[in-house]
């Protein structure tokens, strides 16, 4: 298998793993980027970008990630296709395997492979997906501002964006599997003291409806097994995140979730040389801003890291 050494390698882009290396990049340690299975990561999926610094009309998802693309390549950041599909950091310097066919050697490893959205599996969920349908909330709240709207989930999170977008929407149906909700005392309390958002029991969601945009939702009440009809502009898929971490679980210490684990206001992880930035790392914000915030953090600790073990 053919070997490459490398001082610095970035796994994932989106704007924690480009960030990372634009700031590399200028620091000269000379990045290799591996852009993996979704180049640009969850904005890519995303229409509209309102809430990012620096963009004052706003930006599409796609090509706020083509700008940071190209910032990165033009500090000299080598930017490439593929998938890390295993890694051995049990002696340094670490090894990550990229396609099963070639072995990154680096003294430095950037993990931004971000998190992916659970979803609920319909086949109108995926093709309504940024044309109404949003598994984020605070990205996407502004633009359903008076309308009503329907959010799926029953935990913390579900309930915290429940609330976020009754702040915003004319109404929110919240959608619930069963006649009770996992989320915290405090927080279902708080949807529950809310006149405008409706607890929808003991359902799940039959279909979403609309042809090139989200018009409304079925529902199927699993106790009575009737349906209903709901008339929405927006549907929110609150189910939780699941982070793109499974090859570094033999070395890297997870969360009960699978989120790695950081030093708290560091990007390191427990494995010296190998840092872990954006969504990955994120169970709490999960935003594009934050996510860029981790990448420059992540490469100024590499940056020292290697300084501090003279390898640069």
């Amino acid at each position: 298998m053919e070997i490459e050494k490398v001082k610095c390698l970035i796994i994932g882009s989106g704007p924690a793993g480009y960030t990372a290396a634009i700031y590399a990049s200028r620091a000269g340690l000379n990045p290799v980027l591996y852009q993996g299975l979704q180049p640009g990561g969850q904005l890519t999926i995303t229409n509209d970008v309102e809430n990012y610094p620096g963009y004052a009309d706003g930006i599409n998802g796609p090509q706020m990630m083509e700008d940071f693309r190209k910032q990165a390549e033009r500090f000299g950041t080598d930017v490439r296709y593929g998938i890390a599909t295993a890694v051995d950091f049990s002696s340094k310097p670490h090894k990550v395997t990229i396609d099963d066919q070639k072995v990154i050697e680096a003294h430095t490893v950037l993990i931004s492979t971000g998190a992916s959205a659970k979803w609920l599996g319909l086949e109108s969920e995926a093709r309504l997906n940024g044309n109404g349908v949003s598994a984020c909330a605070v990205c996407d709240g502004f633009f359903y501002r008076g309308q009503d709207v329907a959010i799926v989930g029953a935990g913390d999170t579900a309930a915290e964006e429940a609330t976020y977008l009754a702040n915003l929407c004319r109404k929110v149906y919240m959608i619930v599997r069963k006649d009770e909700m996992r989320a915290s005392t405090i927080m279902q309390e708080r949807v529950k003291k809310t006149p405008n958002i409706e607890i929808i029991w003991n359902s799940v969601t039959d279909e979403i409806l609309g042809k090139d945009v989200v018009e409304g939702v079925r529902l199927k009440n699993l106790v009575t097994g009737e349906t209903q009809e709901l008339a929405v502009s927006g549907f929110f898929v609150a189910i939780g995140h699941k982070p793109n971490s499974d090859i570094f679980a033999d070395y890297l210490n997870l969360d009960e979730n699978g989120y790695i684990r950081t030093i708290p206001g560091t990007s390191k992880t427990n494995i010296d040389g190998v840092f872990a930035c954006g969504d990955v790392q994120d169970f709490t914000y999960r935003q594009a801003v934050t996510a860029a915030g981790s990448g420059c953090m992540a490469a100024l600790d590499a940056e020292r890291y290697l300084a501090a073990n003279e390898l640069h």
